[in-house]
This record gives C-alpha cells, sequence and structure tokens, in this order.
C-alpha cells in the first residue's frame, strides 16, 4: 500500500535532479545538498511509491522503466511549483531570473545591452552564470535556467528558441605574420595554415575547426585556449592564427591593432546567437519580450559588429 500524502516537493526535485545528471553526486553538487541527504529522500520516495526508480551501476544510475514513465510528470510538477514561486516573487514587485550565458559571448554582449534592458524593464534582476552551449542547453531542460543566451544550434522539442543576430568572425594574425603584411587575405592564403582555438569543451572549438576544414587549414591541437583572452594572447606572441568573435574583438581589442584583425575576403564567418526558454515556462511572455528589446538595443547599437536574425 502506497502513501502518496508523504510526497514532497523536495523529493521530486531530488528526482528529476539526479535523472539529469545519472548521478547522485553530481546531482547533490547540482543542488548544492551533501550525496547522504539525496539518497535518502530518494530511498523514501521509492518507499512511498513502493517502485523503483533507478538502476544503480559502478558509474552512476539510470532511470528504470518506471521511472522514465514518471519523469515526465515530475518535470511538470517542478515547473509549476517553480511557477507557482516566481509568479508570487513577480507580483510583489521582484522579478529575479537565471539566465545562462555562453562564456564566449555573455561577458562581450550582456554589458552592453543590461543597461538599456534594465531602463526598459525596471524591475527585472538577471541572477547571471556562464556555461558552454552543451551544458546550457541541459540545464535550461531541467530548470537550473529559466533562459538562457547561447550559440545555435540549440535543440529541444521543449523549448522555445528566438533567433537574436549573427556575429561575424574574424581572423586574428600575429603582426610579425606574412598574412598580417597582405592589404587582403583571401580563402587560399589560409590553406595549410595551422590555426589555434579554445579547447574541445566550448561549441566555438566546433565551429572553428568546421571552418577550417572548409578553407583547407588546420586545427592545432597541441596548443589550445581555455578563453577567448588566452586565445589572443597566444595571437599576440606569435604562437599562430586564430578566429575571434566580432563582439569579442570590439570589447577586448577594438583599434589597439594588436594582434591585427581582418576579414577573408570571399569567405563568410559568422555563428548564430539566440534567446530559449522552456515553452511551459509561466514567464514565457516576458521572455518573448525581453528577445524583442534585445533586438531593438542590437539595432540601435551594435549593428558595426552583428546583424539581426
Amino acid at each position: 500500500m502506497t502513501h502518496p500524502e508523504k510526497l514532497s516537493i523536495k523529493q521530486i526535485r531530488y528526482f528529476e535532479a539526479i535523472a539529469d545528471s545519472g548521478s547522485f553526486r553530481r546531482a547533490a553538487d547540482r543542488l548544492g545538498v551533501a550525496q547522504p541527504t539525496l539518497t535518502v529522500q530518494i530511498a523514501a520516495l521509492e518507499k512511498s511509491l513502493n517502485v523503483s526508480l533507478f538502476e544503480r551501476q559502478r558509474s552512476g544510475v539510470i532511470l528504470t522503466p518506471i521511472g522514465r514513465e514518471l519523469l515526465p510528470r515530475a518535470r511538470r510538477i517542478a515547473e509549476e511549483l517553480r511557477g507557482f514561486s516566481e509568479q508570487a516573487r513577480d507580483i510583489s514587485g521582484g522579478s529575479t531570473y537565471r539566465m545562462g550565458v555562453t562564456r564566449t559571448l555573455g561577458p562581450y554582449l550582456l554589458p552592453r545591452v543590461l543597461p538599456q534592458l534594465h531602463k526598459k524593464f525596471e524591475n527585472l534582476r538577471l541572477y547571471v552564470r556562464e556555461s558552454t552551449p552543451a551544458q546550457l542547453g541541459t540545464e535550461l531542460k531541467s530548470a537550473v535556467h529559466d533562459v538562457v543566451m547561447t550559440t545555435l544550434p540549440l535543440q529541444g522539442d521543449e523549448l522555445e528558441i528566438a533567433p537574436l543576430f549573427r556575429e561575424p568572425v574574424k581572423l586574428a594574425v600575429p603582426l610579425e605574420h606574412a598574412l598580417a603584411q597582405k592589404r587582403s587575405v583571401t580563402g587560399a592564403d589560409l590553406i595549410g595554415e595551422s590555426v589555434l582555438t579554445i579547447n574541445e569543451q566550448h561549441l566555438y572549438h566546433k565551429q572553428v575547426s568546421d571552418l577550417c576544414e572548409s578553407l583547407g587549414a588546420t586545427v592545432n591541437h597541441d596548443f589550445e585556449g581555455t578563453s577567448l583572452d588566452t586565445l589572443r594572447q597566444m595571437v599576440v606572441m606569435g604562437m599562430g592564427i586564430s578566429f575571434l568573435p566580432a563582439l569579442y574583438v570590439a570589447s577586448e581589442i577594438g583599434d589597439s591593432g594588436t594582434p591585427k584583425i581582418t576579414d577573408v575576403d570571399g569567405v563568410t564567418m559568422s555563428r548564430d546567437h539566440a534567446l530559449a526558454w522552456r515553452r511551459r515556462s509561466p514567464h514565457r511572455v516576458t521572455f518573448r519580450q525581453l528577445a524583442d528589446a534585445i533586438k531593438e538595443v542590437v539595432k540601435a547599437d551594435l549593428t558595426e559588429e552583428v546583424t539581426l536574425i
């Protein structure tokens, strides 16, 4: 005999987090609780329901067939509870949303758009956290974030995606490199060149790798940057050429001339960015308005660097 009255929202939230993480330890880290606490609560949930939700393995856990059937409803319950709490905060005048952004975009875009957004949405508060695009997608689906600003592609039928703008990618060349002396650089000039990029955990690594393949250049895997800043410094030190996003160039390099920044004639290099949120979010109307407001700021202030899509 089961006793559903003993169920708690906390247990539902823990169940969802473990299912998303595939591990009690990773779920505990994400939730900021001790792993034994998580274990006790899930054991109590399983006992109350008289079912096994997880199959324990050496590498972590996987959902049992019953767990897979129950997870979608658990997500709906958790989403409704978050919506209930957030609506109460909205009514009381304190709208705080958890926004996830990519490390190769957020630091170079947000300082230029947030002041305008604050004027338009006086009560809007954004708690911003940086992560990789792959993590942002997963964390958005599991409600770690309310909304994310990320690089496309982003997939998920449960997500609503609002494309924002297209950002060109520029070629960065050491001042002593032969390409720095050319008035214009073409795709043919890059054949056989060794290109520096950031490490593989970033989507930007794949984008640069695909670009290099199309141009006949090669990615230098021996020296990979951990950020756009370290990548820029390696170029300045003459370790190779690289590609840098236009917003980063405008924010961190400007007209300094170090390294030399140029386009590649006849070659379109860009990446697309979007705002995304869960379709069932109780704040989806607000997020659509936020996406429109971001595009208005881009159109007014950032047309030299990016184009709307």
